[in-house]
């Protein structure tokens, strides 16, 4: 019997990461999940991605730590206040105080190299050029550009043996499309955590820019929205 194939899928605990995940379990890989305790001032989404992990039948679920505090930078690892109630026109317009320096290339580099030990190239990420907040390492040509230094940076791809594949399926998906498709495959969201400032006990502001475009794909896709809210208006 032929081994299944394995990808390392990066798993933040969010709506997005979580449909990632259910993807590449449909698609016949056996999914080794990375998370990073990096400092986020939502480190809830770390038990998120510990159930979604599970309830997804992932083969393993490493979370690793990296404190980007050290660096700061960003509302999400630094003390700056996380926007809120923000429109659309606002989202769309600049790169806003959340983005984290370089944090897709810290996470896909730790991907890379799990990849290589685990005897695959093939990596899924959740990022989204469409309802996203302008982050620059969300983009195709991000993701293109971070595929071609890969294939130059492991002695397994050099060697031709791993050729390196970034996934990222969502890419240029609307959040209610995702929510359908993740939907379809199965996905508890009720399980997934997406806020940038959750209050004490898990609860979603409902108001910052990551809450906003939950909400608005649930109703972009006809579903009920299960997140917990510290506010429902």
């Amino acid at each position: 019997m032929t081994a299944p194939r394995r990808a390392v899928v990066l798993l933040s605990g969010g709506l997005d990461s979580a449909t990632v995940l259910a993807m590449a379990g449909h698609d016949g890989f056996e999914t080794y999940c990375l998370s990073f305790r990096y400092g986020q001032r939502h480190a809830v989404e770390l038990e998120a991605a510990d159930a979604v992990a599970r309830a997804l039948g992932a083969a393993r679920h490493v979370v690793q730590p990296i404190d980007l505090r050290a660096f700061g930078g960003s509302a999400l690892t630094d003390d700056i206040p996380v926007p809120k109630g923000r429109d659309e026109a606002a989202m769309g317009t600049g790169i806003p105080v959340t983005y984290v320096p370089a944090r897709n290339t810290v996470f896909l580099s730790f991907a890379l190299a799990w990849a290589e030990v685990l005897g695959t190239g093939d990596i899924f990420i959740g990022v989204n050029a469409r309802d996203y907040s302008g982050y620059p390492d969300c983009r195709p040509e991000y993701i293109r550009a971070f595929e071609t230094m890969a294939n130059l940076a492991t002695r397994a791809a050099v060697e031709g043996r791993l050729p390196v594949t970034i996934h990222a399926p969502l890419i240029d998906m609307t959040k209610g499309r995702i929510i359908r498709a993740g939907t379809a495959l199965g996905v508890d969201y009720g399980l997934t955590r997406s806020c940038y400032d959750p209050d004490p006990v898990g609860r979603a502001c409902g108001a910052c820019d990551s809450c906003t475009l939950r909400r608005r794909g649930f109703v972009e896709a006809g579903l009920p929205d299960p997140t917990p809210y510290q506010s429902r208006t």
